[in-house]
């Protein structure tokens, strides 16, 4: 599957800049709360669990295993995003609790499949690295 050349660019906002840069050294940053411990995403101001103000960017291992996905075959973005394409629900090694909607890249549409390991990389464009997901090394569809 080949990454597109083209893609909608999120609004990067004060909590979630750390995110959307992290890419540039090779980090996928999640917010993680100092009081609790807790991971989440989107990236807030507050913790879902404690309500603490004590959260920020922490640098995360980048590993994930699909827990849902699905294959796109509509060209919603004309040739931007050939179809067909998949978009997958990772949960972080971290904590299965955090989960980001992402796109799995460098595999057949055929090969993804639940509970496959998979490793963030990024897809740098303007001041935004994008993390997509790939096959982790070693995994049976890399």
């Amino acid at each position: 599957m080949t990454r597109p050349a083209y893609r909608i660019l999120p609004e990067v906002t004060a909590d979630s800049a750390a995110f959307w840069a992290g890419g540039a050294d090779g980090e996928l940053r999640i917010y993680r709360c100092r009081s609790c411990s807790r991971y989440f995403h989107p990236p807030v101001g507050v913790c879902f669990r404690c309500r603490s103000r004590e959260v920020g960017p922490e640098a995360v291992s980048g590993r994930a295993t699909v827990a849902a996905y699905t294959v796109n075959h509509h060209p919603w973005f004309g040739e931007a995003f050939p179809p067909p394409y998949v978009v997958a629900i990772v949960e972080l090694d971290e904590d299965p609790d955090t989960r980001l909607t992402t796109q799995i890249v460098d595999c057949a549409v055929e090969d993804v499949r639940i509970g496959m390991e998979v490793e963030v990389d990024f897809e740098h464009h303007d001041d935004v690295w994008v993390p997509v997901f790939r096959p982790a090394e070693g995994s049976s569809a890399s």
